[in-house]
């Protein structure tokens, strides 16, 4: 039997950008990250890329043109001529202006937009991007860290040659951002397992939003309580997955691996292990459907690098050690155990029972049923599906006869076996336990937002 093909994305800079002094988010996790890949020796076993970097009109296939014209002018020299806008698009404490902030953006989203090309060109089976998974950013809003839906604007490439888009997310967050995007369409079905109650952030992903009009019953969604284990979460994952999958009939997944839920993390109050939290790729990966990883939350970085260094071995189908390479320029940050399966000491009691679980999964089951058969769509020619051509806008999936095929392409070789790259060592003292905020990341609202009627002007100072 023959292995998945994999691509990996990787820029060599995105681990430099900084949101700022005690923010959880820290893009220096995904330094860490690769460095962990390259010492187990995993670049041998996948083509492994520097990725092709997302244009402003990439961006407004979902996004709003004033909110992207937003994020490319602010920054934290002229932030003072912007202040209605910094309200308008909840860009502030949470989501902070910082330098690089538009830049940032365009590499996470590049590397999301071109996995999803590859696979439309059957150029793999598996591609992977660490970076992006930045599910809560809204149409016209940055909201919880996130300020471009980088997942939103790969499905929409994919759904230039795919007629059904899984998009599955096992961040302890609702994938909110995802699920409001395409909660009118069938054209992509979101299933998110996350923490929810007690005013947890984002607030939203209750059982009984289903989705709305054309998308009814698209919007599957699993709340889960504090404390689950990896028993729990199996227990529930692979049926509701199954399910899934057998009546929707996808023909490309978006899977969003957010290593927030797994135990002692700064955020989040899950207790998922390493492997249980990678037993999910491993399931998903065994449909042998066409699939984009992605990253998302995680705000202890040594774990952050443990869980993706892991789920790129399942991906690639090797076993590793769990003594970790030495020789890896952030070996210190693993102390005291070295370990790539650190022992799990739970902060929270698990208050998920089987009753609650399986009356969930009832509901799911229920729902699914009226799902009667995979939706199908119009017949029409395909849109090239390359990095010369990523224009598919949301407004195509409720027409999707019209197609604009415009970008230059923009060749990119691998990245060197051997090179490293040196980062922030700062982890901001991410191995102090901090208070659990069941608020999570604060942040926007549940609407998508719309046109910015702000009548200020706000060019700005420049430096």
């Amino acid at each position: 039997m023959s292995k998945a093909k994999v691509v990996y994305f990787y820029d060599h800079d995105v681990g430099n950008f900084h949101y700022g002094p005690g923010h959880p988010m820290k893009p220096h996790r995904l330094a860490v990250t690769h460095s962990l890949v390259l010492n187990y020796g995993l670049q041998k076993k996948m083509k492994v890329f520097r990725p092709y970097i997302a244009s402003s009109h990439d961006m407004t296939r979902f996004h709003s043109e004033e909110y992207i014209e937003f994020l490319q002018r602010v920054t934290p020299q002229n932030i003072q001529g912007f202040t209605k806008s910094l309200s308008h698009f909840n860009v502030g404490d949470d989501c902070p202006v910082f330098d690089g902030l538009y830049e940032f953006c365009a590499r996470y989203t590049g590397a999301s937009m071109e996995g999803a090309a590859m696979l439309n060109n059957d150029q793999c089976d598996i591609a992977i991007n660490w970076a992006g998974g930045l599910h809560h950013a809204k149409k016209s809003e940055a909201s919880g860290f996130c300020y471009v839906n980088d997942i939103v604007i790969g499905i929409l490439e994919l759904l230039k040659t795919h007629p059904r888009v899984l998009y599955i997310d096992i961040d302890i967050h609702h994938g909110d951002g995802v699920q409001e995007a395409f909660y009118l369409t069938d054209r992509v079905m979101t299933v998110s397992f996350h923490k929810y109650g007690n005013y947890f952030f984002p607030g939203t992903g209750d059982m009984y939003e289903i989705g709305a009009e054309t998308g009814r019953y698209y919007s599957v969604n699993v709340p889960l309580k504090e404390g689950v284990d990896d028993e729990n979460y199996d227990y529930i994952f692979k049926p509701v997955i199954k399910d899934v999958i057998d009546f929707y009939q996808p023909s490309a997944i978006v899977l969003q691996c957010g290593s927030d839920s797994l135990a002692n993390d700064r955020l989040g109050i899950f207790n998922l292990s390493i492997k249980g939290h990678g037993e999910c790729v491993n399931y998903v990966k065994k449909f042998k459907i066409p699939l984009l990883v992605l990253g998302g939350g995680g705000y202890v970085i040594r774990n952050v690098a443990r869980c993706w260094t892991y789920e790129t071995a399942i991906c690639t189908e090797q076993d590793l050690s769990a003594e970790l390479p030495f020789n890896t320029e952030y070996f210190e940050y693993f102390a005291p155990d070295f370990s790539l399966f650190p022992d799990i000491n739970p902060r929270q009691e698990n208050a998920n029972s089987r009753q609650y679980l399986d009356s969930i999964m009832e509901t799911m089951h229920n729902q699914l049923k009226m799902v009667q058969h995979a939706p199908s769509v119009q017949m029409q020619d395909m849109p090239n599906s390359t990095s010369i051509n990523m224009s598919q806008h949301m407004e195509d999936i409720l027409d999707p006869d019209e197609r604009t095929n415009d970008i230059e392409e923009e060749r990119r070789g691998a990245e060197h076996d051997s090179e490293f790259y040196d980062g922030d060592r700062d982890q901001d003292g991410d191995t102090m336990p901090l208070p659990i905020n069941n608020g999570g990341s604060s942040g926007g609202s549940n609407n998508p937002g719309g046109t910015s009627t702000s009548g200020d002007n706000e060019s700005g100072p420049g430096k």
